[in-house]
């Protein structure tokens, strides 16, 4: 729960539309909410961080799920504030609050946005799990804020990027490190964390099962799961980007993404299905032509096997409608093998793999223009009601002579969208 010394901290100003507005635009999808996370110093919010350097609460787009009430939401952080600058002409990720742990965070955006609560993740030990590296050769090496001092790597930490609640309270999160799925307790402790067989990922503080495919391991680096959805008993779990399989080269140009289904009962894969990009020379010209700039951001659960998919650059966001159901489900199969060739990454006759149809339900950068590129988070309230949400980085931005951060002035803001026809 928020200290009381926060109280004056909750709430942030709400821009919102008249709902009459929606009937105005007969055909078209319509904002009739836009509310914004208030500027909570992220020092108040946990009490290990001995220095914020300045910088807010933020990063909450990373995901959005409906909670128990209308308009209230369950949100959670990415791995906190990091950075890349260039140091000696190389890039460095630095992670300005080491300690910062990422936390599932309760929104309320009936009036404003309210935080109600803000549960930091922690280890079976209840220490923070922090955010940082977890393995050398796997992961970037972590730096500190100036990218001059490295700093340790901690098995323990995650890169959190999605969320949804189980019937029973439990919450389960994905994340881009190994990439892996997380189970986690009502109270933020870390129950599991399911990895990619063969990681050998050990030191951790919590249960490690090394359980999913194999060739997840091939994410690029920042992109593993990103995006997660739940229908009763079944996970859906998005890939960021296509796999580097079998190079770089290849998954750079690749257009084909790796959705897969996970059983809570079970705790294991069930299925894993190809998902085609659209092809970014006419989705954003701006980018000319980096096919790598698409991403997967989000997922949320229509009906079925029927998803909606976030597709994105950092200058174009659209929702699309997939069906799994009409997609061939290719666990366990040859494209499982890093051995395949041509890889699954590299076919350009996808006839074979069966990608989900799609079809597009929402062009955000139409609908929300002013809305930055990062939509992350996205939720669905009813069969005609759409809600996402920005990641706004934390307001990274340069920071002063003095370690302080000077903030980039991007907002994080929860958008609610009507759309003209209910989802089928």
């Amino acid at each position: 729960m928020l200290r009381p010394a926060l109280a004056a901290l909750a709430l942030a100003a709400a821009s919102l539309v008249s709902p009459g507005t929606a009937h105005a635009a007969t055909g078209s999808p319509v904002v009739v909410k836009d509310v914004t996370i208030p500027p909570v110093p992220l020092a108040e919010l946990q009490s290990s961080i001995q220095n914020d350097r300045g910088i807010l609460l933020g990063g909450l787009g990373s995901g959005l799920f409906p909670a128990e009430r209308r308009g209230e939401f369950w949100m959670v952080t990415d791995r906190g504030p990091n950075g890349q600058p260039t140091v000696n002409g190389q890039k460095r990720r630095t992670f300005p609050i080491p300690e910062f742990a990422p936390a599932i965070v309760k929104v309320s955006t009936r009036f404003g946005v309210e935080i109600k609560k803000y549960i930091p993740l922690v280890g079976q030990s209840g220490k923070p799990v922090t955010g940082m590296s977890n393995q050398a050769g796997h992961d970037e090496v972590p730096y500190t804020w100036d990218g001059l001092t490295q700093l340790p790597y901690n098995p323990s930490g995650v890169d959190t990027e999605d969320i949804v609640q189980a019937s029973n309270g439990d919450f389960w999160l994905v994340e881009e490190y190994s990439p892996s799925l997380l189970r986690v307790s009502s109270r933020g402790r870390v129950l599991a964390r399911y990895v990619p067989a063969g990681l050998n990922l050990t030191g951790a503080d919590y249960p490690v099962h090394h359980t999913l495919p194999a060739i997840l391991a091939k994410r690029p680096q920042n992109r593993g799961f990103e995006g997660l959805a739940i229908n009763g008993h079944t996970l859906y779990l998005a890939v960021q980007s296509p796999l580097q399989n079998p190079d770089k080269a290849t998954g750079d140009k690749s257009r084909i993404a790796r959705i897969l289904t996970f059983d809570l009962r079970r705790g294991k894969v069930t299925g894993e299905y190809a998902y085609q990009f659209e092809d970014v020379t006419t989705f954003d010209p701006k980018v000319n032509g980096d096919q790598s700039q698409m991403k997967i951001s989000g997922l949320a659960h229509v009906g079925g096997q029927r998803l909606l998919v976030d597709e994105r650059t950092d200058n174009v966001a659209r929702i699309y409608q997939i069906d799994l159901a009409k997609a061939k489900n290719l666990l366990g199969g040859v494209y499982d093998d890093a051995a395949t060739s041509p890889s699954l990454e590299a076919l350009t006759d996808l006839s074979a793999v069966r990608p989900a149809p799609k079809k597009l339900i929402v062009d955000l950068s139409v609908v929300v223009p002013t809305l930055p590129g990062k939509v992350e988070g996205v939720a669905l309230l009813d069969p005609r009601t759409l809600v996402v949400a920005n990641d706004n980085d934390f307001g990274l931005g340069d920071f002063g002579p003095d370690g302080r951060l000077i903030d980039s002035g991007v907002k994080s803001r929860i958008v609610t969208i009507r759309l003209p026809k209910p989802l089928h």
